[in-house]
C-alpha cells in the first residue's frame, strides 16, 4: 500500500454548519461517537457558521481540541462569533481564498424593564464571556494591537489574507476531499 493510500485510510470528511447551539453539541458529539467507531484518525472539517452561544462554542472547542483524533478544520465562506473559537480547536486550519472570519465581543438583550441588579448579573455573564474568549484567541491567533482596537470597539473582520497573516489558519486551502471519499454531514 502506497503512503497517500495509508494517509486516506484513517481520514474522513464532514461539513458542520448552521447556529453554534445545544444542537450542534448534540450533533458533534454523536457524530464523534461514529468517528470514534470508525477508527477515524484525522477529520477535516467544514465549518460554516455565524456563530451561536458562547458556552456551546466553548464545549465544542474544548472537546474537539482534546479528542484523540486529529482535527482539521476548514472556512469556506464564513465562520464568525463564537464559530471562531470552535474553528480554533483545529491543529490544522485552513481558508478558502474568498472566505472570512468576524470576531466580536459578546451581547445580549436586557429584558424590558430590568432591575439594575439584573443588568448586573447579565453584564458580568458578558464580561466572563468575553475572558473566556479572548484567552482562547490569544492562545493560538496573533492578533495585532490595532485588530484588539477594534475587536474592543465593534467587529473585527478578517479576510482569508489577513487570518493567515495572524496565524488563524495556516495556509488559504480549499477543503477538497479525495474523490470517492464520503462527506458526512454532522
Amino acid at each position: 500500500m502506497d503512503n497517500d493510500k495509508q494517509k486516506l485510510d484513517g481520514a474522513a470528511w464532514f461539513t458542520l454548519s448552521g447556529d453554534v447551539n445545544s444542537d450542534m453539541v448534540h450533533r458533534v458529539f454523536d457524530a464523534v461517537a461514529d468517528m470514534t467507531e470508525d477508527g477515524v484518525e484525522t477529520a477535516h472539517i467544514l465549518i460554516q457558521s455565524n456563530g451561536g452561544y458562547v458556552s456551546d462554542g466553548l464545549c465544542l472547542h474544548n472537546y474537539l481540541r482534546n479528542l484523540p483524533i486529529k482535527i482539521v478544520t476548514y472556512n469556506g465562506g464564513a465562520v464568525a462569533s463564537i464559530a471562531v473559537i470552535l474553528f480554533l480547536a483545529g491543529e490544522e486550519r485552513y481558508a478558502s481564498e474568498t472566505a472570512r472570519f468576524m470576531i466580536h465581543k459578546s451581547h445580549a438583550s436586557a429584558p424590558s424593564g430590568a432591575r439594575p441588579d439584573a443588568l448586573r448579573i447579565i453584564v458580568e455573564g458578558l464580561q466572563a464571556d468575553d475572558a473566556r474568549t479572548e484567552s482562547i484567541l490569544r492562545q493560538y491567533v496573533n492578533l495585532t494591537d490595532d485588530h484588539w482596537l477594534v475587536h474592543s470597539m465593534s467587529d473585527l473582520h478578517l479576510t482569508a489574507r489577513d487570518a493567515e497573516k495572524v496565524a488563524l489558519v495556516q495556509a488559504i486551502k480549499d477543503f477538497t476531499p479525495p474523490k470517492g471519499k464520503r462527506v458526512t454531514n454532522i
